[in-house]
């Protein structure tokens, strides 16, 4: 199991809410701030199986081409998101069970 952590330039976000929920990804979404991707950011928490990864990306890309051909290309292509991928195994539990 992975944990994805997606930080998603706020013109992306109700696109890659309603394109995640659609093919059935379930997430937290947070809204975000700071000089990360110095704009108005959301960041959102996606558990995946090791092997939905690469559906996963290549579903968040072409949310974010679909927006853009709907609403006008961005100049900015390389600012849509940035994700960052983290093993489970990895965590520290909140809480031990005993």
């Amino acid at each position: 199991m992975k944990l994805m952590i997606c930080v998603v330039q706020n013109r992306y976000r109700d696109a890659m809410e309603e394109g995640l929920k659609s093919k059935s990804y379930r997430m937290t979404e947070l809204a975000s701030s700071g000089g990360f991707m110095k704009r108005g950011s959301t960041t959102f928490l996606i558990g995946i199986s090791e092997e939905d990864i690469g559906n996963l990306q290549e579903t968040m890309r072409d949310i974010c081409l679909a927006y853009e051909k709907k609403k006008g290309k961005s100049k900015e292509t390389a600012g849509r998101y940035t994700s960052f991928l983290i093993d489970v195994k990895d965590s520290l539990p909140f809480f031990q069970q005993k």
